[in-house]
């Protein structure tokens, strides 16, 4: 085969430990099946502390929330919830998430309402006393209704924006710029009839600030859409309302694959190998949105950034401390003078590093006779492991079953399929580098995937099993475990509150 084009996870302390620990990993699978999910529930807590590490670098107050759909986990958010209650909260975006982090611990005061909301979910978010964020004016005169009807005291809410437009340089001159479309949220130029139904229901709701979520990478296209939510809240406190916070979501990444080369060296091979002038790289050709028009190629690649020199608490001081495109100062400085707080809604970065998933290889076996390269079936499919499913491109770590070497034989490619009799059931779609053939038995490793990807897109075809999900934490010398639904903050991980 070619060169091997690896993309080698980024593993960070105490994933990484955890990932050298073979024989501890094995004896899960083999005592709970594959797949299997494993958590480390203390890594969200350091995550949330350098998050408001960045909050104390800038002077801001406010409250990080962990955005609930990023993992099931029940673990996680209890872990969360033993935390300063000022400092950390959680973002829930339906009736089940919002009835999991009460049940986990979060009293509704922690709790922001996010989503599409049936009459259920804005019930239950008004009876506990949680902030809803509204997407319409519709949303809001449903809320005002029900809180009447049963007589519910007001309810926090920030209205969310979306549509905005400013002009690129200082002063308001030059190219009038709009960010990209969003099915959620008001546009900003509709906003009047939205803050016209806030001073109609003032009896029920209390108009607490701005909220936005963009999906983009890009600083300066969310540095725009928080410097125009600075002047949103300016007008609304011009009619007499008195907005207090301002919330930015998430979007802030992970870095997955661990060197830049090794991330650029691909990238540049799948162009090339698009436009023909290399062997496919992928399953039956496919190219991730870039195809060949005439030996031009065309389209974009619908990849995460799978590499990233700044994500998560550093790209959120890189937003902070940028310049506005208008008013010339940086966010923070903003943020600082209206004596606004700051929410934030992280989900991935905030789970970066908690988590991976195993899975057992089943067979291995040549994908063609003549083109050297595997196909390596795995007890695991789409659904359990969809890093490809968000664009992440990113290299499983090998486990080899008894005592091989791990470099042992030489470098091969294998796609990686899944468990479904479906030949679309496919967990990586693109040929992927490893350091020898795995066997039958052995264990693959696919680090970093308790944001989205471990169980987002789960499900029981073909009575598959779902994979269990366990919490695990470093005693001593050794690893504790136990399932996720009996980890509690309050007690030694395994043992039960009523042993203490």
């Amino acid at each position: 085969m070619d060169a091997p084009l690896y993309l080698r996870p980024r593993v960070d302390p105490p994933l990484a430990s955890l990932l050298t620990d073979q024989h501890f990993l094995r004896s899960l699978v083999d005592t709970l099946g594959s797949p299997l999910n494993v958590l480390l529930p203390d890594v969200v807590v350091e995550n949330a502390a350098r998050f408001r590490a960045v909050y104390r670098r800038h002077h801001l107050t406010g409250r990080v929330y962990f955005a609930h759909k990023a993992n099931r986990s029940s673990a996680l958010v209890r872990r969360l919830a033993a935390e300063d209650p000022a400092a950390v909260g959680v973002d829930v975006a339906s009736l089940a998430e919002l009835q999991h982090a009460l049940g986990c611990g979060f009293t509704g005061d922690r709790i922001m309402a996010t989503g599409p909301k049936d009459t259920a979910f804005l019930w239950l978010a008004a009876r506990v006393g949680a902030t809803v964020s509204l997407d319409s004016r519709g949303e809001l005169e449903r809320l005002s209704a029900l809180v009447r009807t049963h007589g519910l005291a007001r309810v926090a809410v920030l209205v969310r924006l979306s549509g905005f437009e400013s002009a690129a340089g200082h002063g308001g001159s030059g190219t009038r710029l709009l960010s990209r479309r969003s099915r959620f949220g008001t546009p900003v130029r509709d906003t009047e009839g939205l803050l016209s139904a806030l001073e109609r229901n003032a009896d029920t709701v209390e108009f607490a600030g701005a909220a936005y979520h963009l999906d983009t990478t890009s600083v300066e296209e969310k540095a725009r859409a928080l410097e125009q939510c600075v002047l949103f809240m300016d007008e609304c406190r011009a009619r007499g309302f008195t907005p207090r916070t301002l919330d930015i979501g998430g979007g802030f990444g992970v870095g997955y694959v661990a060197e830049a080369e090794d991330w650029e060296r691909w990238t540049t091979a799948l162009t090339e190998a698009v436009l023909g002038v290399r062997p496919p790289l992928t399953w039956r050709g496919h190219g991730y949105g870039l195809r060949n028009e005439g030996g031009t190629v065309r389209g974009a690649a619908a990849l995460y950034p799978a590499y990233r020199s700044t994500a998560g608490p550093g790209y959120l001081d890189e937003l902070l401390s940028l310049p506005g495109p208008a008013l010339g100062r940086p966010p923070a400085t903003l943020l600082l003078e209206h004596l606004h707080d700051l929410y934030i809604e992280p989900g991935r970065s905030l789970v970066d590093q908690c988590g991976l998933s195993l899975a057992r290889v089943l067979d291995v076996r040549p994908a063609d006779p003549d083109s050297g390269q595997y196909l390596v079936h795995l007890a695991m499919n789409a659904g359990d492991m969809s890093l490809e499913e968000h664009g992440v491109l990113v290299d499983p770590v090998l486990l080899p079953r008894g005592e091989d070497a791990a470099g042992d034989g030489e470098p091969v490619g294998a796609y990686l399929t899944g468990n479904l009799c479906l030949e679309g059931d496919l967990i990586t779609r693109r040929l992927v580098s490893l350091h020898r053939l795995p066997r039958a038995g052995d264990l693959l490793a696919f680090a970093n995937t308790a944001g989205y990807a471990m169980d987002f897109h789960a499900h029981h075809a073909q009575r598959q099993p779902v994979a269990r999900t366990v919490a695990v934490e470093r005693r001593g010398d050794s690893w504790r475990w136990c399932p996720d639904e009996d980890y509690w903050p309050i007690t030694p991980l395994g043992e039960q509150p009523d042993e203490v």
